[in-house]
């Protein structure tokens, strides 16, 4: 007697839920990430070297580089987190996988790129009408062309636009794994990044100022220093990753 065969179960699509975790997870965030650059360094050091030179180069263009910065960064972070991805899984990272996101979802990783560079361009903009019509002021005063500037408002602005920043990068911050290794459109994939930020606001904080502060002593050697820097990052944010959503 012939049995029917059991249909085969399709595994049902990630959703980004995420599980909140103790503030004192950053810390093995950060030793995760370096013990995920000491596994390779040789693979870490040119892929940095590497993104460090083409980033270099795109800033090298007048204004549009910035923008292709911007819009660029979801595609080249994909990258990184690809070898993270395959250190993680036991296989040989190559250099080529930092070009993972322009071989696997590159416009969805774009669209996020877009979506950040919108928000950011837009809260500096929204700030820089805000100081130039006085509300934000100081008192060492100037002009360029037709607006006036100040010395202490600028820091002040500066500062607002950090502030106002903030949910625009959670909201970009775990979006390229997503849409990478997921396969989730640019939206879902924001939207589970910002609620990830949300319910772990406390640890996401205190891992962004150790990144901030590690960011600042990275660039005092002439930039060399982001040549370690980024591959600890990069593991540090899969570390994070996969830490947080219940679903990987």
């Amino acid at each position: 007697m012939n049995e029917t065969p059991a249909p085969l179960s399709v595994p049902d699509a990630f959703s980004g839920k995420c599980r909140e975790v103790d503030p004192g997870a950053c810390f093995d965030w950060l030793r995760r990430g370096w013990s995920m650059f000491l596994t390779n360094p040789g693979i870490w050091i040119g892929a940095s070297a590497l993104l460090m030179v083409m980033c270099m180069a795109i800033f090298m263009v007048p204004l549009f580089g910035q923008i292709a910065a911007h819009l660029l960064a979801p595609l080249f972070g994909a990258g990184m987190l690809k070898i993270c991805q395959r250190i993680n899984d036991g296989e040989t990272p190559e250099i080529p996988d930092l070009f993972a996101g322009f071989r696997h979802n590159s416009g969805q990783l774009v669209m996020v790129g877009v979506y950040f560079a919108l928000g950011i361009f837009g809260i500096a903009f929204f700030v820089f009408l805000l100081a130039n019509s006085g509300i934000i002021g100081g008192t060492i005063t100037g002009r360029i062309g037709s607006f006036s500037f100040s010395f202490s408002g600028m820091l002040l602005a500066g500062l607002l636009v950090v502030v106002l920043s903030t949910p625009v990068i959670m909201a970009t911050w775990y979006a390229p794994a997503m849409v990478l290794l997921h396969d989730m459109k640019p939206y879902e994939a924001m939207r589970a990044s910002f609620q990830a930020g949300a319910k772990n606001l406390v640890p996401t904080l205190i891992f962004g100022v150790f990144l901030v502060v590690g960011l600042f002593f990275a660039i005092l050697p002439a930039l060399f220093g982001l040549i370690l820097f980024l591959p600890v990052f990069s593991g540090a944010v899969y570390a994070s990753y996969r830490d947080i959503f219940v679903e990987v």
